[in-house]
């Protein structure tokens, strides 16, 4: 399981218990050493004591015997037993054990010495104590030796210091327990939240009113507006079905009339008038379904086809579409090329599209005292503009508020009313702008993109 599929609890126990283990961890490493050392120490200092309470009794004794309770003090040595061996002025055994540990060259002078030596196939610390003393008639060193097994002392050490880390595990693991529940604790605004959200409806987007920490309301509140715009979306899409609807069923009811009667139609003229109406009904549905498909296909898909390409040409292409209808009609149809190039990105399948929807909407509405029709390109700054004017009717004041908006018809049924809406939404997935410019007069529209920069990797290539 990769590190982006876990839940957030364990995500969250990992970056909280990581570190602790890795301190409990070094923390007991530490105690243990610690441990050891310290008991080392006291040991040491036991033996120190014991060497003193040795030397004090053979001193006051002169050497006869030790007191009982320096007895006890040697057998109760926490660090384990306790070997002793002492000698008088001139060397001569005073009491102990006979045989000592062999430590090599002999200190000399009041001192004392620790270190490690070998008794009986074992490692042991020693502890050597001289001392300047009086015993009957002699004076001179005394040597007090006094030493411990190291596996005894290592064995103590040991024990203290896995009851130390014992203590750091308990605490460790009461830590992760509380750790735990209180992530879970933690957690339960979010898990409540998901429990409300399943307990949903599909089809209730309201907003999520529910109260959530600090740290979630930020989620909540992108949740809320994506609500938002599915529900705008859903509602518009719902719209847009019923418009479609309503529009479609028109031209299909008029198909279907006109198929009705023409058995019924006996003459050659009034059958081929016929004919042609229901030609041209058929047209005007398809043309009308092709547009609902433009719209549905602009809405989904806007962004998979992009490509760099000079605007002036796909205006050209365009307008060498389109150009035989205007021809047919008597127009003057003419087409402008801007002198420098004008690179784009953009789907240049709609852009053409849009292009010649202008061209459409200025034939199909002009009017009957539509004589030109001039497309022409230009730059202005940062933008690439196609520009579609004719001399026909024109459009009435306020037209600007509708004349973009899906199926409207300004002048009383003819067109579908989308190729405008077509245009608007072209430009608009594109960063681009439709506009209309001129109402009287004639009409002028302005379809805008921006223009490609010079270091754009899809910027097309220039020719001097």
């Amino acid at each position: 399981m990769s590190a982006g599929s876990w839940s957030l609890r364990a995500r969250l126990l990992l970056l909280i218990l990581c570190p602790l283990l890795v301190v409990g961890s070094a923390l007991g490493f530490w105690r243990f050493q610690s441990a050891q050392s310290t008991a080392q120490e006291l040991f040491d200092r036991g033996l120190l004591a014991t060497a003193l309470a040795i030397a004090r009794d053979v001193t006051i004794s002169e050497g006869d015997a030790l007191s009982p309770r320096t007895r006890d003090l040697i057998s109760d040595a926490g660090g384990g037993e306790v070997f002793y061996h002492v000698t008088g002025p001139g060397g001569y055994y005073v009491t102990g054990y006979a045989y000592p540990p062999s430590v090599g060259v002999r200190p000399s002078g009041d001192d004392l010495h620790y270190l490690v030596a070998e008794y009986r196939g074992e490692p042991v610390r020693v502890l050597r104590l001289t001392e300047t003393t009086t015993l009957g008639n002699l004076t001179g060193e005394t040597i007090v030796t006094v030493w411990q097994r190291v596996a005894d002392r290592q064995r103590f050490a040991h024990a203290l210091a896995w009851r130390a880390a014992a203590v750091i595990t308990a605490l460790l693991a009461t830590l992760v327990v509380v750790v735990w529940f209180g992530v879970n604790i933690g957690l339960r605004p979010l898990a409540n939240l998901r429990a409300a959200i399943e307990r949903r409806s599909p089809d209730d987007l309201s907003r999520i009113q529910r109260a959530v920490p600090v740290e979630v309301s930020g989620i909540v509140s992108t949740l809320n507006r994506l609500l938002g715009q599915v529900e705008n979306d859903i509602k518009a899409h719902q719209a847009f079905i019923s418009d479609a609807a309503h529009q479609l069923r028109n031209p299909a009811s008029g198909i279907l009339s006109l198929a009705e009667t023409m058995p019924a139609v006996t003459d050659p003229s009034e059958r081929a008038a016929h004919e042609q109406k229901l030609i041209a009904a058929a047209r005007k549905s398809a043309r009308l379904a092709e547009r609902l498909l433009s719209l549905e296909r602009l809405r989904y898909s806007t962004a998979t086809a992009q490509e760099a390409f000079d605007l002036s040409d796909c205006a050209a292409a365009a307008c060498g579409d389109i150009a035989s209808q205007a021809l047919a009609r008597d127009i003057e149809f003419t087409f402008e090329r801007c002198r420098e190039p004008l690179p784009v990105i953009a789907d240049q399948t709609l852009v053409a599209e849009a292009i010649g929807n202008l061209v459409d909407n200025a034939l199909t509405h002009g009017g009957s005292g539509l004589r030109m029709v001039r497309v022409s390109t230009r730059t202005d700054g940062a933008v690439a503009e196609v520009e579609v004017e004719d001399d026909g009717a024109g459009l009435p004041a306020g037209a600007d508020a509708v004349v973009f908006r899906r199926f409207s018809q300004l002048d009383g049924g003819k067109g579908s009313g989308l190729g405008l809406s077509i245009v608007q939404e072209v430009a608009r997935a594109h960063g681009g702008e439709a506009a209309l410019r001129s109402r009287t007069g004639g009409a002028t529209f302005v379809l805008s993109f921006p223009l490609a920069r010079p270091g754009s990797p899809a910027a097309p290539a220039q020719s001097g």
